[in-house]
């Protein structure tokens, strides 16, 4: 039973819908997989194995009356301990919510279970998904499964490892400066970050901010693009939310690549890279000609991309945690705590010079695109560091001021407000993996999917697994 829980989900969902497996057995092949590998990993922090139970026996109940519950019918799935999960704990990984249980779900969540799919629990994440390291005073650290000794990423870690070791079919995660992107190449699956508005953000603080957004993650891109569908759609609650309807993601994501023209930065447009990422991602290159992929050595002009970034990531986590910071200090992790203290600093003049560039941005990226329909560039500067480091303090050299700055070849792409996923790329010589990240053009996600299946389908480095997966 453990290889039914490799099987993409797509092929799950197939199962189900055959009858060639019922829900409550592949339920179980899933949560003997979290008994038999998650104590190793630490991914899966809240299991909630009765309400799986009976949301999977509601679901063969209907495929024994010819019904389907929707397009994840029957599909076993964990949410990000970020997501609000009506009934279930949710502690975003911080001692002040370590017994909260919320009233309300997230408006995805919520999509999700009327799309059919059993709710297995919830997935480990930084305290407040501050920092691309899975770790927290709540549950501990998760561990990256290619290496025990190492991280996994973040925030969407506990997500990205679940996925890795076969314990869920379908995993959600968040992305503000890479927390989706980053973990999916530390751990060999894929990540996208979708438009923002493309999955509608509710309830939220800062309704108009186009930074943080929800997102899928799988272990292939036709998997992500199955749970896109059923996360995307408008909402009025959500003003950026965009008109078109998931199902624009349900269909064949065959396409053909000739001509399509890929701008190539192996160093982010000129960030510090650890050679073990650039020489991973070398035959990158080579892959997308050989996809009939024009590929010219070309970036767009991120110049002010950094101090955009932190400028407005302090902002949010001002509006986010500003309260919490005045009443729970000290029960805040030191970088959320400076991470407010540099918003509280900050004058109306800084926010609005940081928008101002923000905006020339944008249009220089606009431009850009009008010559090239997509960017590839790693996803992320370094491979998987190790567990006890809260985050690199250099990368090939150049020493990083802060816990954000390594993270730039995510966070950069972030204010660009382009779609963009990262795909399994490689390994290093120690076996570790290394994702690369397509960039499309403004709301343009699925064309990124579309090549980004494209790339999978021509290393189908994604089907490697983890050595422990296989361990008994």
């Amino acid at each position: 039973m453990p290889e039914v829980c490799y099987l993409p989900a797509v092929e799950q969902a197939r199962l189900l819908r055959d009858r060639e497996i019922s829900a409550v057995e592949l339920l179980d092949a899933h949560l003997q997989q979290i008994e038999r590998v998650n104590p190793r990993v630490n991914a899966v922090v809240t299991l909630v194995p009765d309400l799986a139970r009976e949301r999977a026996a509601a679901a063969d109940r209907a495929s024994g009356s010819g019904e389907s519950l929707g397009i994840l019918h029957g599909l076993p799935i964990a949410h990000k301990d970020l997501a609000l999960t009506a009934g279930i704990r949710t502690t975003q990984g911080s001692p002040i919510f370590a017994d909260w249980i919320p009233e309300e779900s997230s408006l995805f969540v919520e999509r999700l279970w009327a799309a059919g799919a059993v709710p297995l629990g919830k997935t480990n994440t930084p305290e407040f998904g501050a920092g691309s390291q899975t770790f927290n005073p709540v549950f501990g650290a998760t561990r990256n499964p290619y290496e025990l000794t190492r991280t996994c990423g973040g925030s969407s870690g506990g997500a990205a490892v679940a996925l890795a070791c076969g314990m869920v079919a379908l995993a959600d995660g968040s992305d503000m400066g890479g927390s989706l992107r980053n973990p999916a190449s530390f751990c060999n699956i894929v990540g996208f970050r979708p438009a923002p508005g493309r999955v509608p953000t509710w309830p939220s603080l800062d309704p108009w901010s186009p930074l943080p957004v929800e997102g899928p993650l799988g272990r292939t891109v036709a998997d992500v693009a199955l749970l896109l569908s059923a996360m995307a759609g408008p909402d009025d609650r959500c003003p950026l939310s965009l008109p078109e309807d998931g199902s624009m993601f349900a269909g064949s994501l065959e396409h053909d690549t000739n001509g399509t023209r890929v701008a190539w930065s192996p160093d982010a447009g000129g960030l510090p890279v650890e050679p073990a990422v650039t020489a991973a991602l070398a035959p990158a290159r080579a892959v997308l000609e050989s996809l009939g992929c024009e590929v010219v050595d070309a970036f767009p002009d991120l110049s002010d991309a950094g101090e955009i970034f932190q400028v407005l990531r302090a902002v949010a986590f001002e509006t986010g945690l500003g309260t919490l910071y005045d009443d729970h200090r000290d029960e805040l992790k030191e970088t959320i705590r400076w991470n407010i203290e540099l918003a509280r600093r900050l004058s109306l003049s800084d926010v609005a010079r940081a928008n101002r560039r923000w905006s020339e941005l944008r249009e220089r990226v606009r431009r850009f695109f009008e010559s090239h329909d997509f960017l590839a560039l790693p996803t992320v500067q370094v491979p998987p560091f190790d567990l006890d480091a809260e985050w690199p303090r250099g990368v090939a050299g150049v020493p990083m001021e802060t816990y954000i700055d390594w993270m730039r070849s995510c966070s950069d792409i972030t204010v660009t407000g382009c779609p963009a996923i990262s795909v399994p790329a490689g390994f290093t010589p120690e076996g570790l993996p290394v994702g690369l990240q397509l960039v499309g053009r403004f709301r343009d996600d699925l064309g990124v999917l579309r090549l980004a299946h494209a790339f999978e389908g021509a290393t189908r480095v994604g089907e490697r697994r983890p050595v422990l997966a296989d361990e008994q």
